[in-house]
């Protein structure tokens, strides 16, 4: 039993740690070919927007915005993709579904 609280601790830890890192890793999403680009930590923190001037038309504000949802959802995903990445190993270690590997668990 001791062992396993052991084990139980270590992963914690080597969760929290796995956290930390996402949440000082930035990862960038794009759209029109880059002229939106939208900047995320691992977190899904969002820490810039950058916007080329050739995107931005006033007669037609709803494509740059439509371009900055993009931007967006493109971060997202590579945010998800960190994330899994990261925390991958970690969910392995818990018997692949949440659990902790032992029965009723």
């Amino acid at each position: 039993m001791a062992q396993l609280l052991q084990q139980a601790q270590q992963m914690q830890q080597q969760l929290v740690a796995a956290q930390e890192e996402l949440a000082r890793t930035e990862v960038t999403g794009s759209a029109g070919g880059g002229l939106v680009t939208a900047t995320m930590t691992g977190g899904f923190e969002v820490t810039a927007i950058t916007i080329a001037p050739a995107a931005v038309d006033p007669d037609d504000l709803e494509t740059l915005q439509d371009l900055v949802v993009a931007a967006l959802h493109d971060a997202k995903r590579a945010a998800d993709e960190l994330a899994a990445s990261t925390m991958g190993p970690l969910a392995g270690g818990l018997g692949g579904g949440g659990g902790l590997g032992l029965p009723g668990f």
